[in-house]
């Protein structure tokens, strides 16, 4: 697994599918972010993720690793 993985795959499609899956609660509980945890949506998640590279990596981590156990 690795960022190659993730070509061609947007970070709201990354950010939909985790919350799809695991739910914002659970998102929270597995990355400590306020995005996840205060009034969450999809598009303040973005932002924040944009702007937030250490943040971005460890979503698109859980991403990956919930990608190939599933």
């Amino acid at each position: 697994m690795n960022e190659q993985d993730l070509h061609g795959v947007t970070l709201e499609a990354i950010v939909t599918r985790l919350q799809a899956h695991y739910g914002w609660a659970e998102l929270a509980k597995r990355i400590d972010i306020n995005c996840f945890i205060s009034e969450p949506s999809v598009k303040s998640s973005l932002k924040f993720l944009r702007k937030t590279p250490w943040a971005r990596a460890k979503v698109e981590q859980l991403y990956l690793v919930t990608q190939f156990t599933n």
